[in-house]
């Protein structure tokens, strides 16, 4: 996990207008397009989201210790032979890649290493299909296979991804076939801002980004003096989570200290849902919390965070067991998901570009509803996508069926940002939920252009 959230690069200042305007901020750079399964269909969100998982969904085989500790084990030895770590642009990296890359190739996935450049050197994504499942519904699970250059990064983050792994050989091992299509991911540079996640995120299509109905993310799961945190992300995915641990009698908390910190927040800046799991970093244990889980109060969850002694020795047992049983338990059970783009239960999409007309009029993209009972709800997701060279020139509404209005963004003369990559929520339990809904874009001053790029409604 990198010490603080990522910050948009500035872009210079524009030219002046008629009333107050900071600089506007710069794109991230274009990067070629990566097509890695580029599906046809159009992605249900994991329609978890408003229902428990269909009881026909098989249950998870239980993930053995011995089977990620000795992939810990693996990755250590890889870092103690390339001095020390696994960090980006160091031969480490390469060759934590190039081991998992070789396992999964053994056990039947489709792998993808794709390359990107960061601070002047080369670093690696390492994606991993498995065969089979509806690729326009895909769950996706993943963990930053970087270290610190400071240490071997067991905990941070060689337990996520040991767990990610035995995990992904797990599938291979049962023949486990899901309705939806899996997807297994390691990033790299992560400690260097996320910049692996999202680079991979960022040169997905539209289509390929909507095919991603769910991730999840998992990063410092064997914290030595750990604490059981659950992302709060995306209800479904939380829900999992907290009755999986609740189940085992286990207690959990929110996440709060790794929150935008990690690769989940690549995903989720593109609207993906998105969850995860995490033991703590450098933040101290309190007395509430040693009672309710055990361990020091006092001392932080994780004394080697990006040190030299984040090794072996730095792993608590129990917490890495407990963690890989749930990984693999969210990945059976949301798997179980086969809800197509327009099942009653899922996602309502548009990816259809168009053009918004700067200052003089409104952009219109419409979705066709049908097929479910009563009232919209009062939570309806709004996920949208525009690509514009100034988002605060932009007001965004929620047309109704019946015409009626709900506002979900104003025009902000101070928000020079580009594009808006967001989930709102809006309140439309008064709605019949069948018909046509819109979203209807208003650019109001001139001088920017932009398009919406793809719209959905999670119900």
């Amino acid at each position: 996990m990198r010490l603080t959230p990522p910050h948009r690069e500035h872009r210079p200042a524009r030219r002046p207008r008629p009333r107050p305007r900071r600089a506007s901020t710069a794109a991230l750079a274009t990067a070629a397009a990566v097509a890695l399964l580029a599906p046809a269909a159009v992605a249900s969100a994991a329609s978890a989201a408003d229902s428990a998982p269909r009881a026909s969904a098989a249950a998870a085989p239980d993930i053995p210790l011995s089977a990620v500790k000795a992939h810990l084990s693996d990755l250590q030895s890889i870092a103690s032979a390339n001095g020390g770590n696994r960090a980006h642009g160091r031969p480490g990296y390469k060759a934590a890649v190039d081991h998992i890359k070789a396992k999964l190739d053994a056990a039947g996935y489709t792998t993808t290493v794709q390359q990107f450049t960061s601070n002047g050197s080369t670093g690696y994504n390492l994606i991993a299909d498995w065969p089979g499942g509806d690729t326009g519904n895909v769950l996706m699970a993943g963990a930053h296979l970087d270290s610190v250059s400071s240490g071997p990064g067991m905990n941070d983050n060689g337990s996520g991804s040991a767990a990610v792994l035995e995990t992904a050989l797990a599938v291979a091992r049962e023949g486990h076939q899901p309705d939806r299509h899996l997807r297994f991911g390691w990033w790299g540079a992560e400690e260097l801002g996320l910049v692996g996640s999202n680079y991979y995120v960022r040169n997905l299509t539209s289509t390929q980004r909507s095919a991603i109905g769910g991730y999840l993310n998992f990063d410092m799961i064997a914290s030595p003096n750990p604490g059981y945190f659950v992302y709060d992300d995306d209800p479904a995915i939380e829900k999992v989570f907290k009755d999986f641990f609740a189940a085992k009698g286990v207690p959990t908390e929110i996440e709060t200290e790794g929150d935008g910190r990690s690769d989940h927040a690549s995903f989720k800046n593109y609207g993906i849902p998105v969850g995860g799991l995490f033991t703590g970093a450098s933040r101290t244990k309190s007395s509430a919390q040693a009672q309710k889980w055990g361990g020091t109060a006092g001392q932080s969850f994780d004394n080697c965070y990006h040190s030299s002694c984040d090794t072996l020795a730095n792993v608590n047992d129990t917490a890495l067991d407990r963690n890989s049983d749930a990984l693999a338990h969210a990945v059976w059970t949301l798997g179980a998901d086969g809800g197509g783009p327009d099942d009653p239960s899922g996602v309502y999409e548009n990816t259809t570009d168009v053009t918004i007309p700067d200052g003089t009029s409104e952009a219109v993209s419409a979705i066709e509803v049908a097929g479910r009972t009563g009232s919209a709800p009062a939570a309806l997701k709004v996920g949208v996508g525009i690509k514009h060279s100034y988002r605060g020139d932009l007001v965004i509404d929620l047309l109704a069926p019946d015409g009626t209005a709900y506002r979900l963004k104003d025009s902000s003369s101070w928000d020079g940002a580009d594009d808006v990559i967001a989930t709102y929520t809006a309140d439309v339990s008064g709605e019949t939920a069948n018909g046509t809904w819109k979203l209807r874009v208003r650019d109001v001053y001139r001088q920017d252009t932009g398009y919406i790029d793809s719209w959905k409604l999670t119900f």
